[in-house]
C-alpha cells in the first residue's frame, strides 16, 4: 500500500492536487498504524541479555535430551584455569573435551566408552578432585555402576571401569558429583527404581584415593515411594538437600517438598532449626518446606542454591488448586519460616501424567543466587515454548521485593534443551558457562529424528 501511494505521488499525472489533499488524513492514519505495528512488534521481542559469548566445541547426539539434561551434575566443570566438558557423540560414544577458561580452542578426546543415548536418563556426570583427576560416571538407568577416572591429573585418557565401594552398585540411576572444600568428592545416586528407591552417598578421600560409603538409604522411601532430589554444598561446607516424594513411576504422583542439611559431610543430618534427624528420614519424619498434593504437576529434580549466610533457596514448578497452569516458584527459608514466591505468569497448561522423560513445553529451571550488600538476588535459567523455546532467564534484583524480569540469552530455538552449567566457575568468578545444544525429546522416553547438533558453551555474566 505504501509503495502504491508513493508511485501515485511521484507520478502526479495520475492524481490531482485536490485528490492528494483529500488523501492526507488517510496517509497520516497509515503511517500511525505503521508506527504502532513497529512498536507492538518490538514489545513482543524479548531483549537479549548482555555480556554473552558462545564457544563452539563439536557436534553431538541430539535425538533426545540426554546431553542437554538438567540431571547432569556436572556437564561442565573446572579446575584452576582448565575447564572440562563431556557429551555423547553421534555414535553414542562418550566424548571428553577441555580448554583453558575463556579460550575457543578445545582438546577433544573420543573415549573407549559408549552409552545407551536413546534413554535420556543415561546422562554423563563429571567432576575434578583436589588433585586434578577427572572423575566420570555415565549410562545409568537402574543398572550396574559405570565409573572411571583420568589416568593422570589433567588427562583426558580414562582408566578401565572401576567400582567405588562395591556396595549397592547394581541398580544405579542419576549419578551426581559434588566437590568439597578440601578437594574430596561426594557421589550421590538412587539405588532402586522409580517409586521404590533410596539414596546412596559416597565420599572420595583425595589423600587416600579411595571411596567410602557414607549413607545407604538415609532418605528412605520404605519400598513404597522414591525421593527425587536436588543438592548443593554451600561456602561453609554445609550440604543442603531438598526432595519430592514419588509414589509410583507416574510423574504425576510427585508430592511435597522436604528438606535436610548436614554439617559433617553427610554423616549426620538436621532440620532447618538444627534439630537432628533420626535416620532414616521417611515421609512421616521429614521436614516440609512446602506441602503439595499429588496430581499438582509438581516437577522433580530441579535446582537448589545457598546464599552467603547459609540460607537456602529452591525452585520448582507446580500448579495450585485455583490455577490450571504450572508456575515456577521459589521456595526459601526466612526467619525460621518457609516461604513460597511465584516467579512466572505462564499461560500454557500441560500435564506431567505418565512415565519416562516427558516432552513438555517448559524445561526444569536452574537457580543461581548471590548476595550484594545484604540483598539477595536470584535468577532462574530455563527454556519455555512461550518464549520461542529460547534460553531464557528470569531475574530478581531483590528477593524481598519479589519483582522478576525476563530476558532471552539465545536468538533461536534450542528445542527440548534443559540447563546445566559450570558450578565451580560461578562460585569462583561469578560467570555462568551453560552447556548448550539444540536437542529433541520424544514423550515417554522416545527419540525424534534430529541430526547431530553443535555443542557449545554460552558464557553469561549476570548483571542485575
Amino acid at each position: 500500500m505504501l509503495i502504491i501511494m508513493a508511485l501515485l505521488i511521484i507520478h502526479e499525472k495520475f492524481i490531482t492536487m485536490k485528490d492528494f489533499k483529500q488523501l492526507i488524513p488517510k496517509i497520516r492514519i497509515f503511517f500511525l498504524l505503521i508506527f504502532l505495528n513497529i512498536n507492538i512488534a518490538c514489545a513482543q521481542q524479548i531483549p537479549a541479555a548482555g555480556n554473552t559469548r558462545l564457544f563452539k566445541i563439536g557436534e553431538g547426539w541430539a535425538k533426545n535430551s540426554v546431553n542437554a539434561n538438567i540431571l547432569r551434575r556436572n556437564s561442565v566443570t573446572s579446575y584452576h584455569n582448565t575447564q572440562y566438558v563431556a557429551y555423547y557423540n553421534a555414535d553414542q560414544k562418550l566424548v571428553l573435551a577441555k580448554r583453558l577458561i575463556g579460550s575457543d580452542k578445545w582438546q577433544i578426546k573420543i573415549s573407549q566408552y559408549q552409552g545407551n543415548a536413546n534413554d535420556a536418563h543415561r546422562i554423563i556426570s563429571i567432576a575434578v578432585d583436589g588433585d586434578g583427576y577427572l572423575h566420570v560416571s555415565w549410562d545409568h538407568h537402574v543398572n550396574g555402576l559405570r565409573y572411571c577416572k583420568s589416568i593422570t591429573p589433567g588427562s583426558l585418557e580414562l582408566t578401565e571401569e572401576l567400582p567405588m565401594t562395591g556396595l549397592n552398585e547394581a541398580n544405579v540411576t542419576y549419578p551426581e558429583f559434588y566437590k568439597l572444600k578440601n578437594g574430596d568428592l561426594l557421589f550421590l545416586y538412587r539405588d532402586g527404581s522409580s517409586g521404590n528407591g533410596n539414596l546412596v552417598l559416597n565420599r572420595y578421600d583425595v589423600r587416600e584415593k579411595k571411596w567410602m560409603q557414607i549413607q545407604n538409604g538415609w532418605i528412605n522411601g520404605e519400598k513404597q515411594r522414591s525421593p527425587y532430589w536436588e543438592m548443593t554444598v554451600d561456602k561453609y561446607g554445609i550440604i543442603h538437600i531438598m526432595w519430592v516424594w514419588r509414589e509410583s513411576p507416574d510423574v504425576a504422583s510427585n508430592h511435597d517438598l522436604a528438606y535436610a542439611k548436614s554439617r559433617d559431610g553427610g554423616v549426620t543430618w538436621e532440620r532447618s532449626d538444627n534439630q537432628k534427624y533420626d535416620l532414616p528420614i521417611t515421609e512421616k519424619t521429614a521436614e516440609y518446606a512446602a506441602r503439595i498434593p499429588e496430581n499438582s504437576d509438581l516437577i522433580n529434580t530441579t535446582s537448589i542454591a545457598a546464599g552467603d549466610s547459609g540460607d537456602v533457596y529452591d525452585v520448582h514448578y507446580w500448579r495450585t488448586a485455583d490455577s490450571a497452569v504450572p508456575q515456577n516458584r521459589l521456595v526459601y527459608l526466612k526467619n525460621g519460616r518457609w516461604n513460597t514466591q511465584q516467579i512466572s505468569d505462564r499461560k500454557t497448561s500441560f500435564s506431567l501424567s505418565g512415565g519416562g522423560t516427558k516432552r513438555i513445553p517448559v524445561s526444569r529451571p536452574q537457580l543461581i543466587v548471590r548476595t550484594v550488600k545484604s540483598i539477595v538476588q536470584a535468577a532462574i535459567i530455563y527454556r519455555d515454548a512461550e518464549q520461542g523455546d529460547r534460553i531464557t532467564v528470569t531475574m530478581c534484583s531483590d528477593i524481598s521485593k519479589g519483582k522478576w524480569e525476563t530476558k532471552c540469552l539465545s536468538k533461536q530455538s534450542i528445542d527440548m534443551w534443559e540447563p546445566s552449567y559450570d558450578t565451580d566457575l560461578w562460585l569462583k568468578r561469578g560467570i555462568i558457562d551453560l552447556f548448550v545444544q539444540k536437542v529433541e525429546q520424544g514423550d515417554a522416553e522416545t527419540t525424534n529424528n534430529l541430526s547431530p547438533q553443535v555443542i557449545s558453551l554460552l558464557e553469561w555474566k549476570p548483571s542485575w
